[in-house]
């Protein structure tokens, strides 16, 4: 049981880990250009909601990696 509750943890951090670079690198772009003006509110929350979908299917791809690393010895015995 304490193994889900580690595990359950990792992924949690490694989660919001993803979405922290994620929310950073999308700083990088200009998304006033492509935005209408006066939606700050509507402009905001489509930067967060691409930080997410962007920042779960990073930490999914890294998570899955992870596990299928460590389950690779499983393979030879």
């Amino acid at each position: 049981m304490a193994d889900f509750g580690s595990q359950a943890l990792i992924s949690m951090m490694v989660h919001l880990a993803f979405f922290a670079v994620t929310f950073w690198s999308l700083q990088a772009l200009h998304f006033d250009k492509f935005l209408r003006g006066n939606k700050v509110v509507q402009a905001r929350l489509l930067y967060i909601l691409l930080t997410i979908a962007i920042g779960s299917a990073v930490s999914r791809f890294f998570l899955d990696y992870f596990l299928w690393s460590k389950q690779l010895p499983y393979l030879f015995n």
